[in-house]
């Protein structure tokens, strides 16, 4: 949505929390500027090493050595991981990421990716596609790179069409507090809408700035994030068309055009 000078922009007045950081915190905190709101940027959730990481070390060596025929790559931060341990995915095995923001990392990260679900950019999208994407060949010996709270919809549904799938944590999630001043405005409605990207960032708002307020938007930024928040009590009003911080962005724009 372009706005021309002499329009006020859609999200003027809006103060909408932010719950990442580093690169992608940024960048979303400029397009909501671009927009006119005032975004706060307060990273709820950090990412740690496996507590296992004698067992992550003997899989990337094993991929190393061409040992699996797939792996499957589920988030940017598993690929973080990959790159800090200078992990080599040989010409034999194939890649699969499950979206276009981790499709994106991997090839940052000079990674091929060979496949990728276009529309639902999730677990349960990457199993769609698989059967036509491995041209139907069982048992494929598949290494899946997690983190430790991820639900294992991906591992189960490739071990359920009888795919031999080793699954190893890759990195933890923590909870990052916020500040004393972002809980007591959020508590007294003082910001407009709280953006939802995870599960794990559904669990944090919850815990740190639940009950929130009837009156601040929760916008998720997919359905099975909303789902997850929906799970352990968080109230949603918006879910993105699409798994993209635009995409969000653009839902918070709809419904300030309607207020």
């Amino acid at each position: 949505m372009t706005t021309k000078p002499d329009q006020p922009k859609p999200l003027a007045g809006w103060r909408v929390l932010v719950p990442r950081g580093g690169p992608w915190g940024d960048q979303v905190a400029a397009n909501l500027r671009s927009k006119g709101a005032q975004p706060i940027v307060a990273p709820m959730i950090n990412f740690a090493p496996t507590d296992d990481a004698a067992a992550l070390e003997a899989a990337l060596e094993r991929l190393a050595a061409g040992e699996f025929d797939w792996i499957t790559v589920t988030s940017a931060t598993t690929v973080d991981v990959l790159s800090s341990h200078r992990a080599v995915i040989p010409a034999s095995t194939r890649v699969a990421a499950v979206g276009e923001t981790t499709a994106a990392a991997l090839t940052a990260a000079g990674y091929s990716v060979d496949i990728v679900p276009s529309e639902d950019n999730s677990a349960r999208g990457l199993l769609e596609i698989w059967e036509a994407a491995t041209n139907g060949v069982i048992p494929l010996k598949v290494l899946a790179l997690r983190s430790e709270i991820a639900k294992p919809l991906l591992t189960e549904g490739l071990r359920r069409i009888g795919h031999d799938v080793e699954s190893v944590v890759a990195y933890r999630t923590i909870g990052v507090p916020v500040s004393d001043k972002v809980a007591a405005d959020v508590a007294a409605g003082l910001v407009q809408a709280v953006l939802v990207t995870s599960g794990s960032v559904a669990q944090q708002v919850q815990e740190q700035l639940g009950p929130i307020p009837g009156g601040t938007l929760v916008a998720c930024i997919g359905p099975q994030t909303a789902k997850d928040a929906a799970a352990i009590g968080l109230d949603v009003d918006v879910i993105a068309a699409e798994r993209t911080a635009e995409s969000l962005i653009d839902a918070l724009v709809e419904v300030a055009a309607t207020r």
